[in-house]
C-alpha cells in the first residue's frame, strides 16, 4: 500500500528564484544585511560544493488513504522546515567510489601494509627542567606524553589509482585474497573486508538517544540489476554500472540506508579536513546527513504535479538525422508497461539530465528513488512534531521487517508516473539495496533573513 500526502499549499519565499547558477556564490545580499544589532558581515554562508540553499518554509499536508480499514488522521496539518542545503544531484558512482576507495586504502595501510612511510611521524614533546644544584645544576629536556596513535599521511598514499589496486608486487601480495580478489578480470573488493566505523546518534523505541559506534560494510552490491530483474539480461549492467567510467556521473545504486548514512558521516569528516576555520561548516558545527521526509518533500514540491506529466513533462528536440522536431519526456520514468525509453534512457541517466526545478535541484522525481532519514510508519504524522519533523528509530538487523523500514521518495526510472510526485511515500528495508534506489545529502543552514526573504516590516525598518 502506498500512502500519499496531497499538497494543498506551499510557502516558499521569493528566494526560490535562486537557481543553480547562484549555488556556489555568496548568497545574494548576505554581506549587506543586518538583523537588529547583529551584523552578518563576518559570515560567508557559501553553499558547500554541489549543493543549493533551501530557505525555510512550510507545507500543508493531508493524508490520502486508499485503505479504508486504516484509522488514520486525515486532518490537514502545516509543517515547517528550517533552512538547509541540499545536493543539486543524487550522489554519483564517482563520488561514492571515492568514499569506498578511501576506506579500502585506509584498511590496506593500517591492517595489512603497516609501512611507516604511509603514516605521519609522531611528534615527541618535552619540557625544560632543572637537574642538580649549585654549580652542578643543569637544564635538561624531560620527555612528556607523546601521541602514539598513527594517522595516515594521504600525500604518501594518494595517486591516480587507489592504493589497493596498485600493481606493486609487494602491495598485491599483501592485499590479494584479504582485501580484494579478481572478478571478470578486474580487482574487486571483498565486501566484509571494507568496513567503515563511525560514531552516530542512535534512537531506541522509547525515543531515548545515545551515541554508538557503528560498523558498516560500505562496498555497494553491484549485482542488484540481476537481483531485481532475475529473468532479464542484466549482466552488462552488473559488470559495468559501478566501475565503468562512462557511468561516473550516473546515480550510485546498490547502496542501502546504512551505507548511505556512512557516506554522509565520511563526507562530513572530509569537509572538516579540507576547509578553513572560517568555513560555514566549522562556524556552525554542521554535518551532512540524509534528508528528512519533510525536507525532501518541501524541496521537491516545485516539481511537476502528477497530472502534468503527460502534458508538460516533455522537451522539444531536433532529431539529427531527420531534422524533425520530436517530443521527449523530461523526467526519467517508466511511461507505460514495458516502455522505458521514451524519456531518452532505458535505465538511469546522468544526474544532471533535464532541467532543474526552481531551487536548482535535478531529478527529484525519477531517475532513482532516494533514501530519507525517517523510519517508515503509516501513521507517522501522529508521532512527529510540526517543526522540522523526523521519525527516528535505529532498528537492529535481527528485528522484524516492519521495524527496519525506511522511507524512500521520488520514484525511479522503473516506476510509473503516479509514483513520481512530491507527496508519494514508499519504503524499503534498511539493509536492502536495489538498482533503483540512490540518495542525496543535506546539511543544516543558518536560518538567516536575507534580502529575498525579508518581511515587509523588516524591509521598511531600514
Amino acid at each position: 500500500m502506498n500512502i500519499k500526502f496531497s499538497q494543498v499549499a506551499l510557502t516558499l519565499s521569493a528566494a526560490l528564484a535562486l537557481t543553480a547558477c547562484h549555488t556556489n556564490k555568496r548568497l545574494e545580499g548576505m554581506d549587506k544585511v543586518s538583523t537588529s544589532k547583529t551584523t552578518l558581515q563576518t559570515l560567508t554562508p557559501l553553499a558547500p560544493h554541489g549543493m543549493v540553499f533551501v530557505p525555510a518554509g512550510s507545507i500543508i499536508e493531508k493524508d490520502v488513504v486508499t485503505d479504508t480499514t486504516m484509522a488514520v488522521d486525515t486532518v490537514p496539518r502545516t509543517v515547517t522546515v528550517s533552512a538547509f542545503f541540499m545536493d543539486q544531484t543524487e550522489v554519483t558512482n564517482k563520488q561514492y567510489r571515492t568514499f569506498v576507495d578511501w576506506v579500502a586504502d585506509s584498511v590496506a595501510v593500517t591492517d595489512y601494509l603497516k609501512d611507516a612511510k604511509y603514516f605521519h611521524k609522531v611528534k615527541k614533546t618535552s619540557v625544560k627542567a632543572k637537574k642538580g644544584s649549585g654549580k652542578n645544576q643543569q637544564t635538561v629536556d624531560i620527555p612528556t606524553f607523546a601521541d602514539t596513535s598513527k594517522t595516515i599521511d594521504w600525500t604518501k598514499v594518494g595517486g591516480r589509482t587507489p592504493l589497493w589496486q596498485s600493481n606493486d608486487p609487494v602491495i598485491k601480495g599483501a592485499l590479494y585474497g584479504k582485501l580484494y580478489t579478481m572478478e571478470n578480470g578486474k580487482p574487486t573488493l571483498i565486501k566484509d573486508a571494507v568496513v567503515y566505523r563511525f560514531d552516530r546518534l542512535s534512537v531506541n523505541r522509547s525515543g531515548v538517544s545515545k551515541y554508538i559506534t557503528d560498523t558498516v560494510a560500505i562496498a555497494p552490491n553491484t549485482k542488484v540489476w540481476s537481483n531485481d530483474f532475475p529473468n532479464s539480461q542484466m549482466e552488462m549492467m552488473d559488470n559495468n554500472y559501478y566501475t565503468n567510467k562512462s557511468y561516473d556521473e550516473h546515480p550510485v545504486v546498490g547502496v542501502n540506508w546504512k551505507q548511505a548514512r556512512a557516506y554522509t558521516d565520511w563526507r562530513s569528516k572530509m569537509i572538516y579536513a579540507t576547509t578553513g576555520e572560517r568555513s560555514l561548516a566549522r562556524l556552525y558545527n554542521l554535518r551532512f546527513n540524509l534528508p528528512t521526509e519533510a525536507q525532501w518533500e518541501y524541496a521537491a514540491s516545485k516539481d511537476l504535479k502528477p497530472d502534468e506529466f503527460d502534458k508538460l513533462s516533455t522537451v522539444n528536440l531536433k532529431d539529427k538525422k531527420t531534422k524533425k522536431n520530436v517530443d521527449m519526456l523530461a523526467v526519467n520514468f517508466k511511461q507505460q508497461e514495458g516502455d522505458y525509453r521514451k524519456d531518452g534512457g532505458t535505465f538511469t541517466m546522468h544526474v544532471k539530465s533535464y532541467a532543474p526545478n526552481s531551487l536548482g535541484l535535478y531529478n527529484m522525481m525519477g531517475n532513482v528513488s532516494e533514501w530519507t532519514l525517517d523510519a517508515f510508519s503509516p501513521s507517522y504524522r501522529e508521532l512527529v512534531h510540526d517543526l522540522n519533523p523526523v521519525l527516528l528509530y535505529d532498528a537492529a538487523d535481527n528485528e522484524s521487517e516492519a521495524m527496519r523500514r525506511k522511507v524512500i521518495r521520488g520514484g525511479s526510472w522503473k516506476d510509473n508516473g503516479n509514483m513520481l510526485t512530491p507527496s508519494t511515500r514508499n519504503y524499503e528495508i534498511q539493509n536492502v539495496s536495489h538498482s533503483y534506489i540512490g540518495f542525496r545529502c543535506v546539511m543544516p543552514a543558518p536560518d538567516i533573513v536575507i534580502e529575498q526573504t525579508k518581511t515587509r516590516k523588516l524591509a521598511k525598518s531600514k
